[in-house]
């Protein structure tokens, strides 16, 4: 039976983290705002803009014809500048049919404005451009109301990234460090973009032709340093573990030596795999669980000033290894496993 007491408690205390208000905007305020940088479409987002011109056009005569338009969901941040949650691909399209200059297309990654194909109620829109339009139908169509929800800067930073996931759950959902560099933005996750781009990096990994451009080398970038630093406090929600650290990190954080140590132990591993990629016998792609261990240990053992040797035979197929790094090894046990048993194959204590 539901205990109503304890879940009116919980329900109140969740809801008190949450902070909204909602506001009617015109089509050609929030294109003149995004001009002006008070809406951010935020960079990282740029590669989920995917609709097709004619997916474009559609929305274009959706709101010509004032057919309900869902709510677009921003957030407050610093500077309440409001970035998007949801909602890229109609604010990108309304810039992209009613940009001015080149800049303002360039905000949303394109060169030419959008000219309307494979319209069916308003066929005699079709080959258009916004500018080849009366003036009437112009102003008629920047006043069309559209509704902004946003997350006021009062609500806390996981439930921004809650807020964040559970709208992006459609056919080009983000990832989860995507969400994380939209929701933790600053010095740090520039960091990680940064760290992302290493080169001893790109060639330990063999990713899938979808995790090559989702934040994923970002992620292990992340999980380097989080794991290395606070594997103690994992209690096997990854999610929640690296949100937590990265909070933290774009608080407080030692980029130069974190800098160095990354160099180094991306750089030695790769030795280790003879210039990479880091891959098993029976994996066609990068075990990143593996991985994330065995990056852990070399940072380790070089920390602690322990000579590093190239183990004998192909020491990624270490059934030790395999077993700590496969189903069910997102545990605290599990990841000390695999960092320690890394540690003593590459030490020669195996």
């Amino acid at each position: 039976m539901v205990d109503i007491e304890s879940v009116e408690a919980q329900l109140n205390a969740e809801r008190r983290k949450v902070d909204v208000a909602t506001h009617n905007f015109s089509v050609r305020e929030l294109t003149r705002m995004m001009s002006d940088e008070e809406l951010n479409v935020a960079p990282e987002y740029q590669r989920k803009f995917r609709w097709t011109e004619a997916g474009e056009s559609a929305f274009i005569e959706s709101v010509f014809l004032g057919l309900p338009i869902p709510p677009i969901f921003v957030a407050t941040n610093v500077g309440f500048q409001w970035e998007v949650v949801d909602g890229l691909q109609r604010l990108s399209t309304l810039m992209h049919f009613m940009a001015e200059c080149p800049e303002d297309l360039a905000i949303i990654n394109r060169i030419a404005p959008l000219r309307l194909t494979g319209l069916e109620k308003l066929s005699e829109l079709n080959g258009k451009l916004a500018d080849d339009l009366p003036k009437s139908l112009r102003v008629y169509f920047g006043r069309q109301p559209l509704q902004v929800v946003s997350l006021t800067d009062k609500s806390d930073l996981q439930v921004r990234f809650d807020v964040f996931e559970r709208l992006n759950k459609g056919a080009v959902a983000l990832t989860a460090q995507e969400v994380r560099a939209c929701v933790y933005r600053g010095d740090f996750n520039a960091f990680l973009e940064e760290l992302s781009g290493n080169a001893d990096l790109a060639a330990l990994l063999r990713l899938q032709d979808v995790k090559k451009h989702d934040g994923t080398k970002a992620e292990q970038v992340l999980k380097f340093f989080a794991y290395r630093e606070r594997r103690a406090a994992f209690d096997g929600r990854v999610e929640h573990f690296l949100n937590t650290y990265m909070e933290d990190a774009t608080q407080a954080f030692e980029y130069e030596k974190s800098r160095r140590e990354f160099a180094e132990s991306t750089a030695k591993l790769r030795e280790l795999c003879s210039g990479g990629p880091f891959l098993r016998s029976d994996y066609g792609v990068t075990p990143l669980v593996q991985f994330e261990g065995c990056l852990v240990a070399v940072a380790d053992l070089l920390n602690d000033k322990v000579p590093i040797v190239q183990p004998a035979g192909k020491w990624l197929d270490d059934i030790e290894l395999k077993r700590a790094s496969m189903g069910g090894s997102n545990t605290r046990a599990a990841l000390a496993r695999r960092i320690d048993r890394a540690k003593a194959l590459l030490s020669g204590t195996a």
